[in-house]
């Protein structure tokens, strides 16, 4: 080892690293810093984004199979899930599609939630309604005998609509007057905007529209039916293996999506996401194994007759691999080490002051979200390390193949 630091010294017995061996250390030091901030910057978008999409979507959805299909009979179905292991909160809710028109005559496409109102002791499934800005989920207005909606604020914005202003609700479930054609004329409701709601979430504040339960069953013609139960499960993680378990324990004809499944494809690309922007900056560490080699190759030429000496002393081969593989991991160790320290510095400032800023409007979350995870750290070190050391092998080895005389008689 103290032959191997040795040699990590200018020639001149200076104390200070080589140059060569500051730019080797330099460019790992740099590899695995930006790995850990870039990793710790993908983990929290995803936090925030999977945050964000859980204050309107449950933890497990109870559907019928099929598009469309009504769930008859809930009231029995939401006591089974309510009794379930693992299970701490079902409610049921309708789902439907139309058109909401304001007083001007602008009309724009919702998505349309009908859930019960909020009242003392009710079950919360998802956290939308701790979102409100304006009003309550209790959808009624004061004085007004409409039944109430609640609106996101963007939703609220492009129809001009604040608490207290009627609107019209267009759905397709109207009156046939045509059962060859298939002629409808669709159904028109009033309502009046009982309050605004923010959660952060584009597609939620943009397009979700809220009734009341028997408002929305009315509205989306399924008289006493509802779309499906959602449940909230004790531990969220734990979301699949009781979806798993209510597919097996309710004998009624039903589906049980947990929020993974609900969001697959988003969470598959940003798992995709992060592993692309790991492998490009993993080749940051790469070039600078690269710098290692030829670190250690410039010394072993330097070193050429020491190493002659050495082997005509009798010290065998592999002693002297040793010496230029601990030099390499000296170099990656280094490097890597303050590399993990000034990346979780950097990542501990952004998380804690908020450094980056970000435009609301636009990202609706106003700084750049930094989540840390231990084992994305433990990965990168080990990838640093298992690369800078075999960044060692050639050069430690052609430094072991030389003959003593050949090293010797080297100018």
């Amino acid at each position: 080892m103290s032959i191997a630091w040795r040699y990590l010294r200018s020639r001149r017995g200076s104390r200070l690293l080589s140059l060569i061996s500051v730019i080797a250390i330099g460019g790992v030091l740099i590899g695995v810093s930006a790995l850990i901030v870039v990793m710790g910057v993908m983990n929290g978008l995803q936090r925030d984004l999977r945050d964000k999409i859980l204050i309107g979507s449950p933890d497990v959805q109870i559907l019928p199979y099929g598009d469309g299909m009504r769930l008859a009979g809930w009231r029995e179905l939401r006591a089974k899930i309510r009794a379930s292991p693992g299970i701490d909160a079902a409610a049921p809710f309708v789902k439907t599609e139309g058109l909401v028109r304001n007083a001007s005559g602008y009309r724009t496409g919702v998505l349309v939630w009908g859930i019960e109102a909020q009242r003392e002791g009710s079950e919360e499934v998802t956290t939308i309604r701790q979102h409100a800005i304006l009003g309550d989920f209790k959808f009624v207005r004061e004085g007004v005998s409409l039944p109430g909606a609640v609106l996101g604020k963007s939703l609220a914005a492009k129809l001009n609509a604040f608490p207290g202003d009627t609107l019209v609700l267009i759905g397709e479930a109207g009156l046939v007057v045509n059962q060859a054609t298939g002629t409808v004329i669709p159904r028109f409701d009033s309502v009046v905007v009982s309050g605004l709601f923010e959660s952060g979430m584009y597609e939620y504040d943009n397009s979700y529209l809220y009734l009341d339960l028997k408002i929305a069953q009315r509205f989306a013609g399924i008289d006493d039916d509802v779309t499906g139960i959602e449940a909230r499960t004790r531990d969220r993680w734990k979301a699949p293996m009781v979806a798993d378990s209510l597919r097996a324990s309710l004998s009624a004809p039903v589906r049980a999506m947990d929020w993974q499944e609900q969001n697959r494809t988003l969470f598959s690309a940003l798992k995709l996401e992060k592993l692309g922007m790991g492998v490009i900056l993993l080749l940051i560490v790469v070039v600078a194994a690269f710098n290692i080699v030829g670190t250690l190759t410039m010394v072993v030429a330097d070193k050429t007759r020491e190493i002659g000496i050495l082997r005509a002393m009798g010290m065998p081969a592999r002693s002297i691999r040793r010496i230029f593989l601990l030099q390499g991991i000296v170099v990656g160790g280094v490097g890597t080490a303050a590399g993990l320290a000034l990346g979780l510095v950097v990542t501990t400032l952004l998380d804690r002051y908020k450094l980056i800023a970000l435009d609301p409007s636009i990202y609706f979350i106003d700084h750049l979200p930094v989540a840390t995870q231990a084992t994305d750290v433990i990965a990168i070190v080990l990838a640093s390390l298992v690369v800078a050391t075999l960044a060692t092998l050639y050069p430690a080895s052609q430094a072991a193949s030389m003959y003593p005389v050949d090293a010797i008689r080297h100018d």
